[in-house]
Protein backbone atom coordinates (compact mmCIF):
# COMPACT_ATOMS: atom_id res chain seq x y z
CA UNK A 1 0.00 0.00 0.00
CA UNK A 2 1.11 3.54 -0.63
CA UNK A 3 1.93 5.98 2.14
CA UNK A 4 -1.08 7.84 3.51
CA UNK A 5 -1.40 11.36 2.20
CA UNK A 6 -0.52 14.14 4.61
CA UNK A 7 -3.36 16.36 5.69
CA UNK A 8 -3.33 19.66 3.75
CA UNK A 9 -4.25 21.36 7.04
CA UNK A 10 -1.13 19.96 8.75
CA UNK A 11 1.11 20.89 5.83
CA UNK A 12 -0.32 24.39 5.75
CA UNK A 13 0.20 24.78 9.48
CA UNK A 14 3.82 23.63 9.19
CA UNK A 15 4.47 26.05 6.33
CA UNK A 16 3.00 28.95 8.32
CA UNK A 17 5.13 28.01 11.32
CA UNK A 18 8.28 27.94 9.20
CA UNK A 19 7.35 31.28 7.68
CA UNK A 20 6.82 32.75 11.14
CA UNK A 21 10.22 31.38 12.21
CA UNK A 22 11.86 33.00 9.20
CA UNK A 23 10.22 36.36 9.89
CA UNK A 24 11.40 36.24 13.50
CA UNK A 25 14.98 35.60 12.34
CA UNK A 26 14.77 38.47 9.85
CA UNK A 27 13.36 40.79 12.54
CA UNK A 28 16.28 39.91 14.83
CA UNK A 29 18.81 40.69 12.10
CA UNK A 30 17.07 43.94 11.15
CA UNK A 31 17.20 45.12 14.76
CA UNK A 32 20.91 44.31 14.98
CA UNK A 33 21.60 46.42 11.92
CA UNK A 34 19.97 49.38 13.64
CA UNK A 35 21.54 48.83 17.05
CA UNK A 36 24.48 46.54 17.99
CA UNK A 37 22.83 45.74 21.34
CA UNK A 38 21.21 42.31 21.43
CA UNK A 39 17.45 42.92 21.05
CA UNK A 40 14.98 41.69 23.63
CA UNK A 41 12.25 39.16 22.93
CA UNK A 42 9.67 41.97 23.13
CA UNK A 43 11.55 44.07 20.57
CA UNK A 44 11.91 41.11 18.21
CA UNK A 45 8.24 40.21 18.55
CA UNK A 46 7.16 43.79 17.86
CA UNK A 47 9.36 44.04 14.76
CA UNK A 48 8.21 40.66 13.43
CA UNK A 49 4.54 41.39 14.15
CA UNK A 50 4.05 38.41 16.44
CA UNK A 51 3.70 37.80 20.16
CA UNK A 52 6.60 36.97 22.44
CA UNK A 53 4.96 33.59 22.91
CA UNK A 54 5.33 32.95 19.16
CA UNK A 55 9.09 33.35 19.50
CA UNK A 56 9.42 30.82 22.30
CA UNK A 57 7.11 28.38 20.55
CA UNK A 58 9.75 28.14 17.83
CA UNK A 59 12.97 28.72 19.77
CA UNK A 60 13.67 27.34 23.27
CA UNK A 61 15.49 30.55 24.21
CA UNK A 62 17.05 33.67 22.68
CA UNK A 63 20.42 31.95 22.33
CA UNK A 64 18.83 29.37 20.04
CA UNK A 65 17.34 32.23 18.02
CA UNK A 66 20.77 33.88 17.78
CA UNK A 67 22.33 30.66 16.55
CA UNK A 68 19.57 30.13 13.97
CA UNK A 69 19.94 33.74 12.79
CA UNK A 70 23.71 33.28 12.51
CA UNK A 71 23.30 30.14 10.41
CA UNK A 72 20.81 31.95 8.18
CA UNK A 73 23.18 34.90 7.82
CA UNK A 74 26.16 32.68 7.02
CA UNK A 75 24.18 30.91 4.30
CA UNK A 76 23.19 34.23 2.76
CA UNK A 77 26.66 35.70 3.16
CA UNK A 78 28.25 32.65 1.58
CA UNK A 79 25.99 32.98 -1.46
CA UNK A 80 26.60 36.74 -1.72
CA UNK A 81 30.39 36.32 -1.50
CA UNK A 82 30.82 33.64 -4.16
CA UNK A 83 34.29 34.11 -5.71
CA UNK A 84 34.19 35.76 -9.12
CA UNK A 85 36.75 36.44 -11.84
CA UNK A 86 39.00 33.58 -10.72
CA UNK A 87 40.60 33.51 -14.16
CA UNK A 88 41.15 37.26 -14.30
CA UNK A 89 44.45 39.07 -14.16
CA UNK A 90 45.87 40.27 -10.85
CA UNK A 91 44.15 43.68 -10.93
CA UNK A 92 40.78 42.20 -11.83
CA UNK A 93 40.98 39.62 -9.04
CA UNK A 94 42.08 42.23 -6.52
CA UNK A 95 39.16 44.52 -7.28
CA UNK A 96 36.66 41.67 -7.41
CA UNK A 97 37.71 40.17 -4.07
CA UNK A 98 37.95 43.51 -2.28
CA UNK A 99 34.61 44.85 -3.51
CA UNK A 100 32.86 41.59 -2.63
CA UNK A 101 34.45 41.61 0.81
CA UNK A 102 33.55 45.27 1.29
CA UNK A 103 29.89 44.64 0.53
CA UNK A 104 29.91 41.69 2.94
CA UNK A 105 31.34 43.88 5.70
CA UNK A 106 28.84 46.64 5.01
CA UNK A 107 25.90 44.30 5.34
CA UNK A 108 26.99 41.85 8.06
CA UNK A 109 29.16 43.98 10.40
CA UNK A 110 26.42 44.39 13.07
CA UNK A 111 25.87 40.64 13.29
CA UNK A 112 29.61 39.96 13.44
CA UNK A 113 29.97 42.42 16.32
CA UNK A 114 27.06 40.85 18.16
CA UNK A 115 28.55 37.39 17.70
CA UNK A 116 31.90 38.42 19.11
CA UNK A 117 30.34 40.35 22.00
CA UNK A 118 28.38 37.27 23.08
CA UNK A 119 30.69 34.43 22.09
CA UNK A 120 31.36 33.56 25.74
CA UNK A 121 27.75 32.47 26.14
CA UNK A 122 27.99 29.44 23.88
CA UNK A 123 30.50 27.06 22.34
CA UNK A 124 28.23 27.00 19.29
CA UNK A 125 28.71 30.74 18.80
CA UNK A 126 32.47 30.36 19.16
CA UNK A 127 32.43 27.58 16.57
CA UNK A 128 30.50 29.74 14.14
CA UNK A 129 32.93 32.64 14.54
CA UNK A 130 35.79 30.27 13.75
CA UNK A 131 33.87 28.91 10.77
CA UNK A 132 33.33 32.43 9.50
CA UNK A 133 37.04 33.19 9.64
CA UNK A 134 37.87 29.94 7.87
CA UNK A 135 35.45 30.78 5.08
CA UNK A 136 37.10 34.18 4.62
CA UNK A 137 40.58 32.61 4.45
CA UNK A 138 39.46 30.01 1.92
CA UNK A 139 38.06 32.71 -0.39
CA UNK A 140 41.29 34.70 -0.11
CA UNK A 141 43.31 31.59 -0.88
CA UNK A 142 41.14 30.82 -3.89
CA UNK A 143 41.26 34.35 -5.32
CA UNK A 144 45.04 34.72 -4.99
CA UNK A 145 46.09 31.14 -5.70
CA UNK A 146 48.49 32.11 -8.55
CA UNK A 147 50.50 34.35 -6.25
CA UNK A 148 50.27 32.21 -3.12
CA UNK A 149 51.34 29.10 -5.04
CA UNK A 150 54.80 30.61 -5.42
CA UNK A 151 55.42 30.67 -1.66
CA UNK A 152 56.76 27.95 0.66
CA UNK A 153 54.08 26.49 2.94
CA UNK A 154 55.07 28.51 6.01
CA UNK A 155 55.17 31.81 4.11
CA UNK A 156 51.90 30.98 2.37
CA UNK A 157 50.21 30.33 5.72
CA UNK A 158 51.55 33.55 7.24
CA UNK A 159 50.52 35.58 4.19
CA UNK A 160 46.99 34.22 4.46
CA UNK A 161 46.90 35.20 8.13
CA UNK A 162 48.02 38.72 7.23
CA UNK A 163 45.43 39.06 4.46
CA UNK A 164 42.62 37.76 6.67
CA UNK A 165 43.58 40.20 9.43
CA UNK A 166 43.87 43.08 6.96
CA UNK A 167 40.37 42.47 5.58
CA UNK A 168 38.69 41.82 8.93
CA UNK A 169 35.28 43.36 9.67
CA UNK A 170 36.73 45.84 12.15
CA UNK A 171 39.38 46.92 9.66
CA UNK A 172 36.58 47.88 7.30
CA UNK A 173 34.65 49.55 10.12
CA UNK A 174 37.64 51.72 11.07
CA UNK A 175 37.99 52.99 7.51
CA UNK A 176 34.28 53.67 7.13
CA UNK A 177 33.36 54.90 10.62
CA UNK A 178 36.52 56.36 12.15
CA UNK A 179 38.20 57.76 9.02
CA UNK A 180 34.94 58.34 7.14
CA UNK A 181 36.20 56.91 3.86
CA UNK A 182 33.70 56.27 1.09
CA UNK A 183 33.11 52.70 -0.04
CA UNK A 184 35.34 53.29 -3.08
CA UNK A 185 38.11 54.91 -1.00
CA UNK A 186 38.09 52.05 1.51
CA UNK A 187 38.32 49.52 -1.32
CA UNK A 188 41.27 51.42 -2.78
CA UNK A 189 43.11 51.22 0.56
CA UNK A 190 42.61 47.45 0.75
CA UNK A 191 43.57 46.89 -2.89
CA UNK A 192 46.84 48.78 -2.49
CA UNK A 193 47.71 47.00 0.77
CA UNK A 194 46.90 43.51 -0.56
CA UNK A 195 48.86 44.21 -3.73
CA UNK A 196 51.93 45.02 -1.61
CA UNK A 197 51.58 41.89 0.56
CA UNK A 198 51.11 39.44 -2.30
CA UNK A 199 54.21 38.07 -4.07
CA UNK A 200 54.61 38.73 -7.81
CA UNK A 201 52.15 37.03 -10.12
CA UNK A 202 53.67 34.16 -12.13
CA UNK A 203 54.44 35.18 -15.70
CA UNK A 204 51.86 32.76 -17.11
CA UNK A 205 49.04 34.61 -15.27
CA UNK A 206 50.06 38.23 -15.82
CA UNK A 207 47.87 38.74 -18.88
Amino acid sequence: MGSPLKSPRIDGRRLRSERTKQLIIEAYLDLLRQNPQIPTAAQIAERAGFSVRSIFERFPDLLALRIAATDHAFALGNAQAMPRHLDGDRRTRLRSQVETRGHTCEYWLPLWRALNANRGESEELKTRIQLGREMIRKRIELMYEPELSTLPDVDRHRTLIALEALTDFESWARMRELYELSFEEACAVWIKAIDRILPPTPAARRN
